[in-house]
This record gives structure tokens, sequence and C-alpha cells, in this order.
């Protein structure tokens, strides 16, 4: 396994670090994932810097509260960028009702300058 591997592994995994992250570890967990002026876009959000990025993640755990974001698969990465999917997964019954896949750019230090996520599975009404 090549370095480059483990850089794209180890910075998603300090992504889903910070997406389930409580309210108390959440600004220092985003700081980790994120540049400084680090972005996050998806069909529900266009945001930049680490305070609306947390603001993201806590409406997220907001509306499914008891839920964590897993990782889906393994993590495909070249150069700067990495793609993953991913569930969010229902803490007492395993249920996943959101689904999705992230494309993330990251800088030379492996922190995430940007997130490009798309939904591949949502609840029914939502």
């Amino acid at each position: 396994m090549s370095a480059h591997t483990h850089r794209h592994e180890d910075a998603v995994a300090r992504y889903f670090e910070a997406w389930n992250a409580g309210p108390d570890a959440r600004a220092k967990a985003v700081a980790a994932a994120w540049t400084n002026d680090g972005g996050y876009t998806d069909p529900l959000a266009d945001v930049r810097g680490h305070e609306q990025i947390a603001a993201v993640i806590a409406a997220a755990h907001e509306q499914f509260p008891g839920f964590s974001f897993r990782l889906s698969g393994t993590v495909d990465g070249h150069h700067g960028t990495a793609r993953f999917s991913w569930e969010l997964v229902s803490d007492t019954d395993g249920s996943a009702p959101v689904a999705g896949s992230d494309v993330v750019t990251l800088d030379e230090e492996g922190r995430i300058r940007s997130v490009y996520g798309f939904l591949d599975r949502v609840p029914e009404g939502a």
C-alpha cells in the first residue's frame, strides 16, 4: 500500500470523526479534518469555514438523532483527491435510511480543502 493511499484513508477517517463527533468535540474534529477555508457542498448545503461546516454536521445530528456516519466500502484515492461511499446508520437497529458518495480534495498536509457530496439514498418523503 502506498503512502498516498494512507494519506487518503487518514483524511477520510478524520472526516468521519468530525461527522460523528458530539457537540463538545465537534469544533476540534472539524478543525483537524478541514483546512481553515475548507468547504462542504452537497444537494442541501454549500458552506465554507469550520463554523459553517460544524453547523451542517449539527443539523444532520438534529435531523437523525442516534445515528452514526459510517464508511461503506473502501476509499479510492489518487493525487490530492479521494472518493468513498457512506451510510447513515441507526445505533439502535442498524437501519441505514441515508447513503451517499463523496469526493474530497486534500492539501499537502492531508487536510480537506473541499467536499462534494451526493445523496444516493434518502428516506421516503424527505
